[in-house]
């Protein structure tokens, strides 16, 4: 893009489910993650850049994200800061059948800052279907998380899942930046570069 940027920043799913509750985010641990994402939500509303908050629902007798219950609420310190939007959503993708998509195109939207969780679900849906529509995006991989997994395909520590997914986004779907990257961006009205495919497997099989 020739010109500045114009980001909305999307918050997704910083709900208690992931602090307290049956789904605990492990890596980056969130105490790191959270003030990240609360630094980016103050920077963008500083800056006048859009924020949207996310918050994931399933029916009141599941066992993760219950409506009703004290767990799909979204986190204080999320609850208790601006927003210019704020939506609901039952599948992974932040702008999958609802009002998101069409809010940032009214707005003429080109870019989405994505923060929040899980790096691995919602954050990656949410980057690949943006990309897919022709925004460009960014993710914060230090204000984002995710958690392990075990099942009939194989395990995977946090750490992995975390650090593989945000390999594979910058590789050619997102522009993976941290949070302080991020901020120096706003603040100067640039956009943060994304790698590609090529040059991405080009280096790795130049290390062997």
């Amino acid at each position: 893009m020739s010109q500045s940027p114009r980001r909305a920043l999307i918050v997704i799913d910083v709900q208690n489910e992931y602090f307290t509750g049956n789904l605990r985010i492990e890596h980056p641990p969130v105490s790191q993650s959270l003030p990240n994402i609360t630094r980016a939500m103050d920077a963008a509303q500083a800056k006048g850049i859009p924020v949207v908050v996310i918050q994931h629902f399933a029916p009141a007798d599941s066992p993760l994200f219950a409506r009703g219950g004290e767990m799909v609420e979204l986190h204080p310190e999320i609850a208790r800061r601006p927003r210019d939007l704020h939506v609901e959503k039952t599948l992974a993708s932040a702008l999958a059948n609802n009002e998101l998509g069409a809010w940032l195109r009214e707005r003429r939207i080109d870019t989405l800052s994505v923060v929040g969780y899980m790096t691995h679900n919602c954050d990656v849906s949410t980057v690949l279907q943006a990309s897919h529509e022709g925004w460009q995006v960014e993710l914060l991989h230090d204000a984002s998380g995710s958690l392990p997994y075990d099942n009939a395909a194989g395990s995977a520590s946090a750490e992995e899942i975390h650090r593989v997914m945000t390999v594979v986004m910058h590789s050619s779907f997102a522009a993976v930046a941290s949070t302080e990257q991020w901020l120096a961006a706003v603040e100067n009205a640039e956009e943060l570069p994304r790698d590609n495919i090529y040059l991405s497997n080009q280096r790795a099989i130049g290390k062997r």
